[in-house]
């Protein structure tokens, strides 16, 4: 992924691309180290038909680095070490603010960002995202891989593999602590019941060139977000819910991390009736 950090200029004085640019290194930059917990579908027809194991990793890759460093305030570099799906394990891509954000893939929040598919497209061979959560200098980063399956009757998209990952910088000293994994999400999202948050949304295409202001939203209620059958805890207070299965419809796919005793954030990512994504959200709850 792209990186974050320094501005020359306020972000409220931008184009909304230069604004995504900023935010994007503001939150990205560093050198991020952890471990990867991969939670692959098997390849053999009759393990792979049931659900995916979301409870234990089928692979694990202990030295996952994200290097994202810049020359100047319009270009960097992005290399990458541990990496399952690159040749050799490794990656390196040129970043610029003339090309970041292209294919509106990308998308930003202060302390929140990835990148997603921005519809269901047969044509492609995944439909796949990537959310970071970050808190001081922790980066809990989950991605969700569906593959199309031809059924014989369709096309369906089935849950193809799921990654957390628990970065720290270490460009930080102290570093920050970890934090446990979720061992039981029910028990984590019915802790949370009632607390208060604020909603943020961003859809494709339309950055706002100012910090849009962060709108009250509805208590956190655990049915609000385990809203399939696949939710299911992971490292570093991570937790999803999505469909093992897209629907033919709308869906949601929830993505949130417990960054502290007091505190969620929650990613939803929002497709209408087309398959396409219609926004991000992101909403902070606290304890109150």
């Amino acid at each position: 992924m792209p990186g974050a950090a320094r501005e020359s200029t306020p972000i409220a004085a931008m184009t909304g691309h230069d604004r995504q640019w900023a935010l994007n290194r503001r939150n990205f930059e560093g050198r991020w180290c952890g471990t990867s917990h991969w939670y692959l579908r098997p390849q053999d027809s009759a393990a792979g038909a049931a659900p995916l194991d979301l409870e234990r990793p089928s692979r694990t890759i202990d030295d996952t680095c994200y290097a994202i460093s810049f020359s100047d305030d319009d270009n960097g570099l992005w290399d990458g070490r541990g990496l399952l799906l690159a040749p050799g394990g490794q990656r390196r891509l040129p970043l610029s603010r003339a090309t970041y954000n292209r294919g509106g893939l990308c998308w930003q929040f202060p302390g929140a960002g990835g990148q997603s598919s921005l519809a269901v497209d047969p044509a492609q061979p995944r439909f796949g995202h990537e959310v970071n959560l970050f808190h001081r200098r922790s980066r809990s980063m989950l991605v969700l891989l569906y593959a199309p399956l031809d059924t014989g009757e369709g096309l369906c998209w089935r849950l193809d593999a799921v990654a957390a990952v628990a970065f720290r910088c270490t460009l930080t000293s102290p570093g920050d602590p970890a934090r446990p994994a979720v061992r039981d999400w029910r028990a984590l999202l019915a802790e949370q019941e009632g607390w208060p948050g604020r909603m943020e949304r961003l859809e494709p295409h339309r950055p706002p060139a100012e910090a849009p202001p962060a709108e009250p939203c509805g208590a956190f209620r655990a049915a609000d977000f385990a809203l399939h059958a696949g939710t299911a805890g992971f490292a570093d207070g991570l937790v999803c819910s999505v469909p093992e299965e897209l629907p033919a419809g709308a869906f949601v796919l929830q993505v949130g991390c417990r960054l502290e005793a007091d505190r969620f954030h929650q990613i939803s990512l929002r497709f209408g009736a087309d398959q396409r994504l219609e926004a991000w959200e992101l909403r902070r709850f606290q304890r109150p």
